[in-house]
């Protein structure tokens, strides 16, 4: 079996301190196998890194950076909860937010940059899960993406 941290060195990512919390919520909150993830924003310590809305302000691939971003805050949170990203099985689902511009609907593309990095790092059977790319006019803090993720154990 490959281990997840080697993985994760080889592509050349380092797995982030977790973001602190922005209200009253559990970051991880664990049913049985499944482990659900609030909602991860392009953040660096708490600091929106990508703001504004894609279609004006972001291209799709400014909006892809925001997606991995988001996507490796999870894995942080999740390493930072399960003390072993090895635990984890797969990724069951990814709904995801996209600040957009009224006109745009590309959503899925800019979401692709998190369902990517979860593929290269889980592998395509376990890191590919269902998923949701929904466009809305406002995230917290301005940010361009924030996404939801639930994993099973």
């Amino acid at each position: 079996m490959m281990d997840i941290y080697k993985k994760i060195k080889e592509l050349g990512y380092e797995i982030p301190e977790p973001p602190p919390k922005g209200g009253i919520y559990k970051p991880v909150k664990q049913d049985g196998e499944i482990l659900y993830i609030s909602g991860q924003g392009p953040t660096n310590k708490g600091i929106p890194i990508v703001t504004g809305k894609v279609g004006t302000e972001r291209t799709i691939e400014e909006g892809q950076e925001a997606a991995r971003i988001c996507a490796l805050n999870a894995i942080s949170v999740l390493h930072d909860y399960l003390g072993d990203l090895n635990k984890i099985k797969s990724l069951v689902k990814i709904l995801a937010f996209v600040a957009s511009d009224d006109n745009f609907n590309q959503q899925p593309k800019v979401v692709d940059g998190a369902s990517k990095l979860l593929a290269d790092i889980f592998g395509e059977e376990n890191g590919i899960g269902a998923r949701s790319a929904i466009g809305v006019k406002e995230l917290p803090g301005n940010i361009t993406v924030e996404i939801e993720f639930v994993f099973k154990i």
